[in-house]
């Protein structure tokens, strides 16, 4: 019989030799006995399975030389084969508590950013999104001008990097809608950061603004200063006073101080004063004597058009309490995401059914419903949703137990990053 650390060093030799398979086999079954059922499997029973599946290949090794039974490298062996298998069993254990329980295709073929178009400024990720060739015209509609076609070409838009592609470009067109008054926009982000647009100029800017029952009426009187359009004003006449909303503002500052002579400032030494550059943001008005456009009910409308002259007053409109109220959950280590709803558990359901805020800890604040032609006609409640007809999507805030989810909504979730992120695995 050969000395002690050579019969060690051969067990060790055939236990790494025997106990790959049964180590393959504990992990699988603890990966499978994990993932579909949730609980762990007992080592005993899987270290017992794999010395058992190791005694049948090792049993012809002791048939051909006895000699291996009554020797130390048997006990050597089987140490390993029980590490082995032990440590298999582990990391199948840990893979499926970790391996995601649902997939679906649309998570599959998701498009995301390039890390080299990623920049991080403070931890966040952040991309540039700039144009990548001419900007074209849609069909159907007039041509660009000139100008703004310019004004987009050179432009570039800084936008949050750990979103999908679609919602890239979705964010974009919105804000480039929103930004020039366009018609129409489409756009199409590539993994560069960089996107081929395709847009309409601005048509009937005036008419889009004012709502419905509404008449626009335009009056000359004594504009403020930084009146912006949107802005909520009350303008006074002598037969009384109209409140409504700014659609459109034009002011002359040399009109608002004729004693001011035209001309560049001159300093107390004699030399021209430097020029304070100019600021880009929202249009606003200089102030002086101009004339404003404003969107008043269509009763109020005859007294602004028997007025030769009004006076403007500025009303307030309070402190944004959206914003308070965001400021406030993130105190609170809360976060507001958008999830869309797949083909999960929770399509076809309601709020109260699936119990939503006691499962997953988390709060539904809107449910933006898909219309129905984008669904198929699906159901909601006991009637049938009323088509919007024109592509757009019925809101629902504040939803109670009876509402109803269905695959395509989108729910606007609160709660923190980690519920978050379970409950949309759960809903995808």
């Amino acid at each position: 019989m050969a000395a002690l650390p050579v019969e060690i060093l051969l067990g060790v030799y055939l236990g790494l030799l025997t106990g790959i398979i049964p180590a393959l086999l504990s992990g699988s079954l603890g990966f499978l006995f994990k993932y579909f059922t949730g609980v762990t499997l007992p080592g005993l029973g899987v270290v017992v399975l794999a010395v058992a599946f190791a005694g049948i290949s090792g049993g012809l090794l002791g048939l051909i030389d006895p000699t291996v039974s009554r020797s130390p490298r048997l006990t050597a062996a089987l140490i390993v084969v029980m590490m082995l298998s032990l440590y298999g069993h582990s990391q199948g254990d840990k893979l499926g508590a970790t391996l995601p329980r649902r997939f679906s295709l649309r998570k599959l073929q998701r498009r995301t950013l390039s890390a080299d178009a990623v920049d991080f400024v403070g931890g966040i990720g952040e991309v540039t999104v700039e144009p990548s060739g001419p900007i074209t015209d849609l069909e159907g509609y007039p041509p660009l001008p000139a100008d703004l076609r310019e004004t987009l070409q050179s432009g570039s838009w800084r936008l949050p990097a750990d979103l999908p592609l679609s919602e890239l470009e979705t964010r974009l067109a919105d804000r480039l809608r929103t930004e020039y008054d366009l018609a129409d926009v489409t756009v199409e982000i590539d993994a560069r950061g960089t996107a081929r647009i395709a847009a309409a100029p601005p048509t009937s800017s005036l008419s889009r603004r004012i709502p419905y029952g509404h008449r626009a009426v335009s009056v000359s009187a004594l504009v403020p200063t930084g009146l912006a359009r949107g802005d909520r004003v009350r303008v006074l006449t002598d037969e009384g006073s109209v409140e409504g909303t700014l659609i459109s503002a034009r002011s002359d500052p040399k009109r608002a101080s004729p004693a001011v002579e035209s001309g560049d400032p001159v300093a107390d030494g004699g030399t021209a004063a430097p020029t304070a550059p100019a600021t880009t943001g929202a249009p606003t008005t200089d102030g002086g004597e101009g004339r404003v456009t404003v969107a008043v009910p269509r009763a109020d409308s005859d007294l602004l058009l028997r007025a030769d002259r009004g006076r403007i007053v500025v009303c307030s409109r309070g402190t944004r309490r959206e914003y308070e109220l965001l400021s406030l959950l993130r105190r609170a280590g809360k976060r507001i995401r958008r999830v869309q709803v797949g083909d999960g558990p929770l399509a076809g359901t309601t709020l109260g059914a699936a119990s939503v805020r006691e499962t997953h800890g988390v709060a539904i604040l809107a449910i933006k419903h898909a219309d129905d032609d984008e669904s198929g006609g699906r159901r909601w409640g006991r009637r049938r949703r009323r088509p919007t007809g024109d592509g757009t999507r019925r809101w629902e805030f504040s939803p109670r137990g009876d509402a109803r989810i269905d695959a395509g909504d989108e729910l606007f979730v609160v709660g923190t990053r980690d519920a978050l992120n379970a409950f949309e695995e759960v809903v995808g």
